[in-house]
Protein backbone atom coordinates (compact mmCIF):
# COMPACT_ATOMS: atom_id res chain seq x y z
CA UNK A 1 0.00 0.00 0.00
CA UNK A 2 1.59 3.17 -0.91
CA UNK A 3 2.13 6.10 1.57
CA UNK A 4 0.49 9.32 1.55
CA UNK A 5 2.09 12.85 -0.05
CA UNK A 6 2.28 14.68 3.45
CA UNK A 7 4.44 17.11 1.09
CA UNK A 8 2.41 19.70 2.61
CA UNK A 9 2.57 19.22 6.01
CA UNK A 10 6.18 20.54 7.11
CA UNK A 11 7.51 19.57 10.41
CA UNK A 12 9.72 22.14 11.27
CA UNK A 13 13.43 20.10 12.82
CA UNK A 14 14.95 20.55 15.97
CA UNK A 15 11.82 22.39 17.29
CA UNK A 16 9.73 21.37 20.20
CA UNK A 17 8.34 22.81 23.15
CA UNK A 18 7.25 21.64 26.35
CA UNK A 19 3.54 20.25 25.95
CA UNK A 20 3.34 20.48 30.25
CA UNK A 21 4.07 23.91 30.30
CA UNK A 22 1.74 24.57 27.54
CA UNK A 23 -0.88 22.58 29.23
CA UNK A 24 -0.51 24.08 32.75
CA UNK A 25 -0.48 27.77 31.41
CA UNK A 26 -3.28 27.23 28.92
CA UNK A 27 -5.85 26.23 32.02
CA UNK A 28 -4.48 29.78 33.80
CA UNK A 29 -5.44 31.83 30.78
CA UNK A 30 -8.97 29.48 30.45
CA UNK A 31 -9.15 30.29 34.03
CA UNK A 32 -9.29 34.34 32.81
CA UNK A 33 -10.30 34.70 29.40
CA UNK A 34 -12.85 32.34 27.28
CA UNK A 35 -12.77 31.69 23.39
CA UNK A 36 -14.57 34.00 21.46
CA UNK A 37 -15.90 33.74 17.53
CA UNK A 38 -17.04 36.11 15.12
CA UNK A 39 -20.94 36.61 14.85
CA UNK A 40 -22.62 33.88 13.63
CA UNK A 41 -20.15 31.05 13.45
CA UNK A 42 -20.48 28.15 15.66
CA UNK A 43 -17.87 25.23 16.72
CA UNK A 44 -15.01 27.62 16.60
CA UNK A 45 -13.37 30.03 18.41
CA UNK A 46 -10.52 31.89 19.22
CA UNK A 47 -8.10 33.61 21.91
CA UNK A 48 -5.36 36.52 20.53
CA UNK A 49 -1.90 36.43 21.76
CA UNK A 50 -1.08 39.37 20.12
CA UNK A 51 -2.32 42.46 18.52
CA UNK A 52 -1.61 45.52 16.20
CA UNK A 53 0.06 47.32 18.73
CA UNK A 54 -2.19 49.70 21.04
CA UNK A 55 -5.11 48.43 18.83
CA UNK A 56 -7.28 46.61 20.71
CA UNK A 57 -9.72 46.47 17.95
CA UNK A 58 -7.37 44.50 15.74
CA UNK A 59 -8.79 41.19 17.89
CA UNK A 60 -12.30 42.07 17.70
CA UNK A 61 -15.12 40.58 15.73
CA UNK A 62 -14.29 39.40 12.19
CA UNK A 63 -10.26 40.40 13.10
CA UNK A 64 -10.91 36.78 15.00
CA UNK A 65 -10.98 34.87 11.98
CA UNK A 66 -9.95 36.98 8.45
CA UNK A 67 -10.60 36.48 4.92
CA UNK A 68 -10.77 32.78 3.18
CA UNK A 69 -11.99 31.26 0.06
CA UNK A 70 -14.61 28.47 -0.13
CA UNK A 71 -16.63 26.55 -2.64
CA UNK A 72 -20.26 26.95 -0.91
CA UNK A 73 -22.03 24.20 -3.38
CA UNK A 74 -22.12 22.23 -6.29
CA UNK A 75 -21.81 24.75 -9.08
CA UNK A 76 -18.29 25.33 -7.75
CA UNK A 77 -17.27 28.50 -7.85
CA UNK A 78 -15.20 30.22 -5.69
CA UNK A 79 -16.48 33.28 -3.27
CA UNK A 80 -14.37 34.67 -0.72
CA UNK A 81 -15.52 35.30 2.78
CA UNK A 82 -15.14 37.34 5.61
CA UNK A 83 -12.37 40.73 5.87
CA UNK A 84 -8.12 40.92 4.83
CA UNK A 85 -6.03 41.42 7.57
CA UNK A 86 -2.73 42.75 7.55
CA UNK A 87 -1.05 40.03 8.98
CA UNK A 88 2.60 41.91 8.95
CA UNK A 89 1.25 44.35 11.88
CA UNK A 90 0.44 41.79 14.68
CA UNK A 91 3.73 42.61 16.63
CA UNK A 92 2.55 42.89 20.45
CA UNK A 93 1.60 40.57 22.31
CA UNK A 94 -1.12 40.53 25.14
CA UNK A 95 -0.24 41.46 28.19
CA UNK A 96 -1.63 38.39 29.83
CA UNK A 97 0.71 36.46 28.22
CA UNK A 98 3.74 38.39 28.91
CA UNK A 99 4.25 36.23 31.86
CA UNK A 100 3.60 32.64 30.70
CA UNK A 101 5.47 30.06 28.52
CA UNK A 102 3.68 31.46 25.43
CA UNK A 103 5.34 34.62 26.03
CA UNK A 104 8.47 32.45 25.70
CA UNK A 105 7.25 30.30 22.69
CA UNK A 106 6.29 33.67 20.63
CA UNK A 107 9.39 34.93 20.78
CA UNK A 108 11.18 31.55 19.62
CA UNK A 109 8.34 31.43 16.78
CA UNK A 110 9.28 34.94 15.73
CA UNK A 111 12.83 34.27 15.38
CA UNK A 112 12.80 31.93 13.31
CA UNK A 113 9.24 32.77 11.00
CA UNK A 114 7.85 35.94 9.88
CA UNK A 115 4.36 35.47 11.44
CA UNK A 116 1.17 37.60 11.65
CA UNK A 117 -1.26 37.19 13.99
CA UNK A 118 -0.69 33.73 16.71
CA UNK A 119 -3.80 32.57 18.33
CA UNK A 120 -5.16 29.37 20.51
CA UNK A 121 -7.86 28.07 18.07
CA UNK A 122 -10.56 25.75 19.61
CA UNK A 123 -12.55 22.64 17.61
CA UNK A 124 -14.89 21.51 19.36
CA UNK A 125 -15.83 17.94 19.64
CA UNK A 126 -17.77 16.07 16.77
CA UNK A 127 -17.48 19.17 14.44
CA UNK A 128 -16.00 20.65 11.38
CA UNK A 129 -14.23 23.44 9.69
CA UNK A 130 -15.45 24.42 5.96
CA UNK A 131 -14.08 23.50 2.75
CA UNK A 132 -11.94 26.64 2.25
CA UNK A 133 -8.43 27.70 1.84
CA UNK A 134 -6.51 31.32 3.40
CA UNK A 135 -3.93 33.39 2.25
CA UNK A 136 -1.06 32.17 3.47
CA UNK A 137 0.14 28.87 5.48
CA UNK A 138 -0.02 28.23 9.10
CA UNK A 139 2.31 26.87 12.27
CA UNK A 140 0.49 24.68 14.25
CA UNK A 141 1.25 23.59 18.16
CA UNK A 142 -1.22 21.04 19.11
CA UNK A 143 -1.65 21.42 22.78
CA UNK A 144 -5.18 19.59 23.77
CA UNK A 145 -5.98 16.46 21.09
CA UNK A 146 -7.67 13.41 20.47
CA UNK A 147 -7.02 10.61 17.78
CA UNK A 148 -10.37 11.57 16.43
CA UNK A 149 -8.28 14.83 14.83
CA UNK A 150 -7.84 15.27 11.39
CA UNK A 151 -6.39 18.12 9.30
CA UNK A 152 -7.06 17.39 5.72
CA UNK A 153 -5.32 19.45 2.86
CA UNK A 154 -6.90 18.28 -0.91
CA UNK A 155 -7.23 14.33 0.06
CA UNK A 156 -4.72 13.75 1.86
CA UNK A 157 -5.37 13.53 6.18
CA UNK A 158 -3.89 13.93 8.86
CA UNK A 159 -3.74 13.54 12.63
CA UNK A 160 -1.48 15.97 14.37
CA UNK A 161 -0.23 14.73 17.69
CA UNK A 162 0.09 17.31 21.02
CA UNK A 163 3.99 16.48 21.73
CA UNK A 164 5.20 19.78 21.43
CA UNK A 165 6.60 19.69 17.87
CA UNK A 166 5.87 22.09 14.83
CA UNK A 167 4.31 21.72 11.88
CA UNK A 168 3.56 24.07 9.24
CA UNK A 169 0.15 23.55 6.79
CA UNK A 170 -0.09 24.58 3.15
CA UNK A 171 -3.32 26.59 3.89
CA UNK A 172 -3.08 27.92 0.79
CA UNK A 173 -4.78 24.38 -0.62
CA UNK A 174 -8.29 23.95 0.03
CA UNK A 175 -8.55 21.94 3.34
CA UNK A 176 -10.54 21.44 6.15
CA UNK A 177 -10.35 20.44 10.35
CA UNK A 178 -12.05 18.16 11.51
CA UNK A 179 -12.75 17.17 15.28
CA UNK A 180 -14.56 13.51 15.55
CA UNK A 181 -13.71 13.39 19.35
CA UNK A 182 -15.54 13.90 22.13
CA UNK A 183 -13.07 16.47 23.62
CA UNK A 184 -12.20 20.11 22.17
CA UNK A 185 -9.70 20.73 20.12
CA UNK A 186 -7.01 23.48 20.67
CA UNK A 187 -3.79 24.34 19.00
CA UNK A 188 -1.45 27.34 18.98
CA UNK A 189 -1.28 28.90 14.97
CA UNK A 190 0.36 31.08 13.46
CA UNK A 191 0.29 32.61 10.32
CA UNK A 192 3.37 32.44 8.63
CA UNK A 193 3.85 35.26 6.23
CA UNK A 194 6.40 33.30 3.79
CA UNK A 195 5.46 30.80 2.78
CA UNK A 196 7.96 27.67 2.14
CA UNK A 197 5.72 25.63 0.39
CA UNK A 198 6.33 28.20 -2.88
CA UNK A 199 8.09 26.87 -5.64
CA UNK A 200 10.99 28.84 -6.93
Amino acid sequence: MAHPNFADFYQVPDLKFDIKRLRSDLDVILMNKGFKSPEGVTNFGAIPLNQIPNDNESIKGNNIRGIYWTIPDEKGKEVARDIPIEESRYTQILPEFKNTYFNEVYEVLKSKFKLGRVRLLLKEPRSTLSWHKDPEPRLHIPIITNLGCSMVIENIAKHLPADGQVTITNNTKYHNFFNGGEQSRIHLVACVLENPFKKN
